[in-house]
This record gives structure tokens, sequence and C-alpha cells, in this order.
């Protein structure tokens, strides 16, 4: 059994430790904790590893946020991933900082990374990991918000949600999607 997981970010220093990153920073320490590095690739920075007999592969598309289907897609189809198999792990507005849900689908809810994978890889049918951020912003600031750093007080919480995210992500491989969401999924 092949499984993608997906950590939606943009590339640079200066989006390295922002809400918007959350994706990649999930990423990184499943890579930690797997012992696995990241290469560059075509369209991504890639890592892989086994998990009890499943190939895992990850990605960190290098295409910016809005782009990221183009690296989804070509990964999936590179990899022979089914759509059921992908894991987006994505930053979430809608819900509030320290929530953590995984879903098997649903809508890109205005996030333009979902929407692009959306849009180049065949619909709202794929599994995602919403990473709450909350919405603790003035009105119109939202992009201010989501390309800024946790705040202090998120900051002490951040490791602690990580690693509850990265448990949900090998819950994912291992047991699959609706008992990860029974048993994981946090308020």
């Amino acid at each position: 059994m092949n499984y993608l997981i997906v950590g939606l970010g943009n590339i640079g220093k200066e989006y390295e430790d922002t809400r918007h990153n959350i994706g990649f920073m999930v990423l990184d320490e499943v890579a930690k904790q797997a012992g696995s590095s990241w290469s560059l690739l075509r369209l991504a920075y890639y890592s892989d590893f086994k998990l009890r007999g499943k190939n895992v592969y990850m990605i960190k598309p290098t295409t910016f946020m809005n782009l990221s289907g183009k690296a989804v897609n070509y990964w999936m189809k590179e990899l022979k991933v089914p759509i059921e198999n992908v894991l987006v792990v994505v930053d979430d507005l809608a819900i509030p900082f320290s929530s953590l849900r995984i879903k098997p689908k649903g809508s890109a809810a205005g996030h333009n990374g979902l929407k692009s994978i959306e849009e180049l890889c065949g619909g709202q049918n794929y599994p995602r990991l919403r990473f709450g951020i909350g919405d603790n912003y003035p009105k119109g600031r939202q992009v201010d918000y989501v390309l800024g750093p946790f705040d202090k007080e998120e900051q002490k919480d951040l490791p602690a949600l990580i690693d509850h995210a990265v448990k949900m992500i090998q819950s994912f491989v291992q047991i699959g999607i609706e008992l990860t969401m029974t048993n994981l999924n946090t308020k």
C-alpha cells in the first residue's frame, strides 16, 4: 500500500514559522520521528519511509501554496497513489487554534492550496488533516494573520499539537481514516 502525505506551505525563509506553513512543520516532525530526510526533487521536497510494511511518501510542494495541486497531481501519478490514500495537512482559519480534525473529504473553504488540489486532482474526495489556527485577526487582515508567526502563547502549545498531528498521520496510514477520526480528532 502506498500513501502520499502532503504538507501545505510556502518555501522561503520569510514563511518558515508562519501559520500558513503548519503543513511543512508537521511533515518535518514526521520525517524526524521516522528518521527520514528531505531531498529537493521535481516540484517538491520529498521524503519517504516504511510504516508497518506500508510505503509512506511525503512532499512539501515548492510551487507555493496557490499552485500546490500541480505538485500533488505529479507525485500522485508518479508514485501511483490513489486519491483516498493522499492526506493533505493544512492550516484552517475556520477551526480554533489547538483543534485538529481529519476528514475523508470536504470543500476548499476558501483555502487557495486546497482549491488548487481540487482543480488539478479531481475534486474534493481526498482526506485532509485540518490544523486549526483560529481567526483572531482584525477585519481585512487575514493575509497578515496566516502569513504571520504563531503568538507566544500558541508557541508554547505548538510542539504537543504537532506531535498529535504526527500521531494522526501514523494512525491514518495504519488503521484508516474512520478510526483515526473517532480516536484522535480534537475539539
